[in-house]
């Protein structure tokens, strides 16, 4: 009984992961959908990741991690001076574990 009951929650489960995939939301013209960004009306950098958007989105995404890690340590550089100043420091704290 416990083996018929695992099988069937296997297939239950298998059933819940595979049949959304299988559906197309769009019908039958989700081939013809094409993504690109307008850039009839901007300029300068935004204009650069636009096309480059439209045109080597493998570029388009290192740029996008890389931009993301320089914002991250910078807003972290800046919260670290701001919390120093404000008596916050945190780079003599010890850590002691119970």
């Amino acid at each position: 009984m416990r083996s018929l009951i695992s099988k069937i929650f296997c297939f239950c489960m298998m059933a819940y992961l595979v049949l959304p995939a299988m559906a197309l939301a769009a019908g039958g013209k989700a081939s013809e959908l094409v993504v690109v960004a307008d850039t009839r009306r901007i300029t300068g950098v935004m204009k650069y990741f636009a096309n480059l958007y439209n045109t080597n989105i493998l570029l388009f995404a290192v740029w996008a991690v890389v931009l993301t890690a320089a914002y991250g340590c910078f807003l972290g550089l800046v919260m670290d001076f701001f919390m120093s100043r404000t008596g916050l420091d945190l780079k003599s704290r010890k850590i002691i574990e119970h």
